[in-house]
């Protein structure tokens, strides 16, 4: 059963975590800090519905958006190049010829392009304040953590060129130790890897280690080393209170607390450090 800290709307799924040791902090990018990709499901999942509806023996429409969205929502988190490997596997199954997996992330990066360009041409320009274009909360978060002494790193299932310019226009570089994102030969990245290598270079205990993320591969990544997870169900759209998927499905992938974003910063590194 969990229980929220009081006067808060940070819960506490599992109160039995080490607190007072963390050195160093891993943060999910997209949905966690930034929100300049926020929609992009809306992008991909008519995309990959648009490819299957073009094969010898599709399902109609609405069976196919269910099938893609199921897909998609499950292998959030992971390197995009993953959600189309999937559909070159959907595409084979209903008698079709897949294209190369790396020509579907191509096009579903120039469509979602099409949809965020005006979001960074305005952080360039500075029409747009940082903040407007972040879960609230997020810079104070990992400045709080560094504050104590935390080193903190950006890893992202987005492809690297893409992260380091994302988070440049967001001001954020300066913040982190390393931003991670993905490459295009795969294999030789993954979040699993970020965080073994953070914690073998620096020879952490678990409990010394955090990640916090809205996506459930970031979560099970931390648990596995026996990290502390930090769930956030942000609300991308509104900015505001829990996203109830997203709760849902970090609880189930085993996160130790969820926020709705950083608002509550204070209160938040307080009792990670053992403070209350």
């Amino acid at each position: 059963m969990s229980q929220y800290l009081p006067g808060t709307h940070i819960e506490v799924i599992n109160p039995d975590i080490p607190r007072g040791a963390i050195r160093h902090a891993l943060f999910d990018f997209d949905g966690t800090i930034s929100l300049i990709r926020e929609g992009w499901q809306g992008v991909m999942i008519p995309m990959m519905v648009e490819i299957l509806l073009q094969t010898p023996q599709h399902e109609d429409e609405e069976e196919l958006r269910r099938v893609v969205t199921d897909f998609v929502d499950r292998l959030t988190g992971k390197q995009t190049i993953y959600q189309m490997l999937r559909l070159c596997e959907e595409v084979e199954k209903r008698g079709g010829k897949p294209a190369d997996p790396l020509v579907y992330k191509r096009m579903y990066h120039d469509r979602l392009w099409e949809r965020i360009k005006g979001r960074v041409a305005a952080l360039e320009k500075g029409e747009v304040p940082p903040e407007e274009m972040m879960v609230p909360g997020a810079l104070e978060m990992v400045k709080a953590l560094r504050a104590r002494g935390v080193t903190c790193y950006l890893a992202s299932g987005t492809d690297e060129p893409y992260v380091l310019h994302e988070a440049a226009v967001l001001g954020l570089t300066p913040y982190f130790a390393r931003i991670y994102g993905a490459l295009d030969d795969y294999k030789r990245y993954s979040k699993k890897m970020v965080i073994e290598r953070i914690i073998r270079e620096n020879d952490l205990h678990g409990r010394e280690f955090a990640a916090f993320g809205d996506g459930f591969v970031e979560i099970e990544d931390a648990k596995a080393v026996g990290g502390i997870a930090v769930g956030v169900a942000s609300n991308e759209a509104t900015r505001e209170g829990v996203n109830l998927w997203k709760r849902q499905r970090l609880i189930a992938a085993g996160a130790d607390l969820i926020v709705p974003d950083f608002r509550e910063h204070d209160r938040l590194v307080a009792y990670l450090f053992g403070e209350e």
